[in-house]
């Protein structure tokens, strides 16, 4: 075990990155983080920031001097690094799954390869593979990127060969998968964490509302069927084993049709699992650092009910927003990101309501947001 009062690596310097730090500290842990922004908000706040880029040689080498294990914050790190730093110093995880995971043609085929059931795909390589894949599939369709994309960002709907066409020459001509466009009950998620014994301990499973392609809103526990919900804990339990993983992972689920398909696997703490930091006896942040660390995992188990809305930079628009709608309800708990400049579509915090009842926490989430809206947007 790596006790507290080591250092550990975290490559990536987002919010992720900083809800890591600060888990780690509160543990007596030391932080260095790998980061080109100079303003990160895990740099900020770590012992040490290495400023610098992803794949040089010499950070990643100064990062494996000083720490004595290494994970990552966002899956977009290249896994050549990670393979690179594994020479000298033990990354969980590993760059294997990481491979998998940051690019959806693999990771389609491992879901595939483990007997998952997925939205129906065809890989998209040339124009000549589209007008194939957009006339196997038929109708409506979602052209993603294979690589580099995010809450909704390298995604598009395309309901034609002209619009796919378009849409592909917007990603640069990049290879794709294009999905059947479902129609979806509801969407879950599966935190889980697993050890280097390979030990797993599951969080319950949480119910996922998007807006525009990211993460609006977050209910624990989701209100799916009992039969979906452990179906869905067994896929990704499964997907953990055979990727011999040691960390967080967050695999997302579509329901549809009373069917459960895999969407995608996240290597690291999940958007949709802050939840946790309020409504958790262990948070994931705590369980990235303990599976990091080959510390015994922590009780998942949920204190109570608890409903999370995500704060995008939109709420900025018109100036800094007053927080009272927030912070004057006491079961409500606000989590900001320390980003200095706040955009459309960027994550800048969050804010978790509690109850005794999921309808509970759920009602006060939508009071607490109604407050802000009709106050201008949060002003």
């Amino acid at each position: 075990m790596i006790l507290p009062g080591a250092t550990l690596g975290v490559v990536g310097g987002g919010q992720l990155g900083r809800m890591f730090v600060i888990a780690a500290q509160r543990l007596g842990y030391r932080v260095v983080v790998l980061d080109p922004d100079p303003d990160s908000p895990a740099g900020r706040l770590a012992e040490v920031h290495l400023e610098a880029d992803y794949v040089d040689r010499q950070a990643l080498d100064e990062l494996a001097r000083l720490c004595a294990v290494v994970t990552i914050e966002f899956e977009n790190v290249p896994a050549e690094s990670l393979e690179h730093l594994a020479r000298t110093c033990p990354v969980r995880p590993g760059a294997a799954a990481v491979a998998i995971a940051q690019d959806r043609i693999r990771e389609k085929r491992f879901l595939v390869e483990c007997g998952l059931a997925c939205v129906p795909f065809s890989v998209v390589h040339d124009r000549g593979d589209l007008s194939c894949a957009l006339a196997r599939l038929g109708g409506s369709a979602v052209l993603k990127r294979a690589r580099l994309g995010y809450d909704g960002k390298g995604q598009a709907r395309v309901r034609s060969i002209a619009e796919a066409l378009a849409a592909f020459e917007s990603f640069g001509s990049e290879p794709c998968v294009l999905e059947k466009l479902c129609v979806l009950q509801t969407e879950i998620s599966v935190v889980l964490a697993r050890g280097v014994d390979g030990a797993t301990v599951v969080y319950p499973a949480i119910e996922n509302r998007h807006r525009r392609g990211i993460l609006d809103t977050s209910l624990i526990p989701a209100r799916a069927p009992q039969a979906v919900t452990c179906v869905a804990v067994d896929a990704a339990v499964r997907i953990a084993g055979a990727l011999d993983y040691v960390g967080v992972l967050a695999v997302e689920f579509f329901v549809s049709n009373g069917k459960l398909l895999v969407n995608e696997i996240a290597p690291r703490p999940h958007n949709s699992g802050h939840v946790t930091l309020d409504a958790c006896v262990t948070s994931q942040f705590e369980q990235q650092v303990r599976a990091l660390c080959g510390l015994p995992l922590g009780d998942p188990a949920l204190l109570c009910p608890a409903a999370m809305t995500n704060l995008l930079g939109d709420l900025w628009t018109r100036g800094v927003p007053r927080w009272e709608a927030i912070l004057r309800e006491p079961r409500a708990k606000l989590h900001l990101y320390g980003k200095r400049a706040a955009r459309p579509g960027r994550k800048m915090g969050h804010f978790t309501c509690l109850g005794d009842t999921l309808d509970e926490a759920r009602a006060r989430a939508l009071r607490v947001r109604q407050m802000w809206w009709s106050n201008g947007e949060g002003r």
